[in-house]
């Protein structure tokens, strides 16, 4: 009995030395090496625009949207908008009375019928796009007002394809998202000095024209997979802390589930339909996809199995006094979806992060991962 309850303590302690190697080596490299804002070699440019904005009921928002975008610091002559709606509500009047009586910028309005889902829509909205650089943006989102200038900066070095930024504020004070975000550009920042980041963001990511190919019908992880394949045929793919954004995110845990649920679902499909890309195109295939690849797919279940084992263990050990485990991991995460954790937050908004790596899993596995999903309207409140 001693005996297996020794190797049960072993086999817990290497199952957690696992999960954890990756994340330490990652961040000692990021501490050692201290990389700072983009690697990109930045120039002043004022390239023309295309700013892509899907829209679905968005009639509480929209306008406020449109605001956002027409006071950014950026000549609106060289900016057209192309919004491609699926509403069967207001949202569409809405832009069109906001247009009437303005010049600039040029608005492109693709009126849909039907809600296909949102890659079909941006495939549409892209291939409508004119301008050098296009703009992909979330209704829900405010973005800082030099976004596009820094963008045009990054993307005037010839070997980069696409950028990204960084959630600087989250709406609706969520500290859980905060702390994640802060983990996650320390991440990109060090993977786009490697060579590419991999994530890509929707509320303000920014892609040469000419560099655009159609992404899956069925995409769930529509800015991460155009970049993925704009790095797969040659350009760099980068993240810039200086392209600010917000973005709205619930801290409790079940309202959380929905949002990161499915992007976690569609950021596991799109590693496994892109395997082949292992260990190929330098630094990003060596390093950066194999650090991903454990992050998404590897991590959660090893952490699933480490608080399993570590749960039986303290069973034989201590009786029903060993279920202190999961109870901890309950307190855990009921103090840490209330923001109650102080410094300790960020490592519980990684935690939720494997939880919903791990629900994704599962949930692909069931057969699910629809490209359609409900307006979140208490995340439109955080906006308006």
């Amino acid at each position: 009995m001693r005996k297996s309850v020794r190797n049960l303590v072993g086999t817990v302690t290497t199952l957690v030395s696992l999960t954890g190697l990756p994340y330490a080596i990652y961040l000692l490299l990021a501490k050692m090496w201290n990389p700072q804002g983009s690697p990109a070699n930045k120039r002043r440019a004022e390239p023309s625009v295309s700013i892509v904005l899907p829209t679905y009921n968005e009639e509480r928002i929209v306008e406020n949207k449109l605001r956002d975008i027409i006071s950014l610091d950026y000549p609106m002559d060289e900016v057209e908008i192309v919004i491609v709606d699926s509403s069967d509500d207001d949202t569409r009047k809405i832009i069109w009375d906001f247009f009437a009586d303005r010049q600039t910028p040029e608005l492109t309005l693709l009126e849909e019928d039907e809600r296909r889902g949102l890659a079909p829509a941006l495939n549409e909205a892209y291939a409508a796009a004119s301008n050098e650089i296009v703009v992909k943006t979330d209704c829900d989102s405010k973005l800082a007002a030099d976004a596009l200038q820094e963008a045009a900066a990054n993307l005037a070095d010839p070997d980069v394809g696409a950028v990204t930024g960084r959630n600087v504020d989250v709406l609706g004070g969520s500290d859980v998202e905060e702390g994640y975000r802060d983990v996650q550009a320390t991440i990109q920042t060090l993977e786009s000095h490697l060579d590419s980041t991999l994530i890509f963001h929707g509320p303000f990511s920014a892609f040469e024209n000419k560099e655009i190919v159609p992404i899956d019908q069925d995409s769930i992880a529509d800015d991460t997979e155009l970049a993925l394949k704009i790095r797969k045929n040659g350009k760099r793919v980068v993240f810039d802390p200086e392209i600010r954004y917000k973005e709205a995110s619930h801290s409790e845990f079940s309202k959380r589930r929905a949002q990161k649920d499915r992007r976690a679902m569609g950021l596991i499909r799109l590693l496994l339909r892109n395997r082949d890309m292992l260990g190929r195109y330098g630094l990003y295939g060596g390093v950066v996809l194999p650090f991903n690849w454990w992050f998404m797919l590897v991590s959660p279940w090893l952490l699933a199995v480490s608080v399993g084992l570590a749960t039986l263990t303290g069973v034989l050990l201590a009786g029903p006094l060993g279920l202190a485990v999961p109870a901890g991991v309950g307190a855990f995460t009921f103090l840490g979806s209330r923001d109650l954790l102080g410094s300790l937050q960020p490592i519980f908004a990684v935690f939720d992060t494997q939880v919903s790596l791990l629900f994704a899993a599962v949930k692909l596995w069931r057969g699910e991962g629809s490209a359609v999903w409900d307006v979140d309207e208490e995340l439109r409140d955080a906006y308006e």
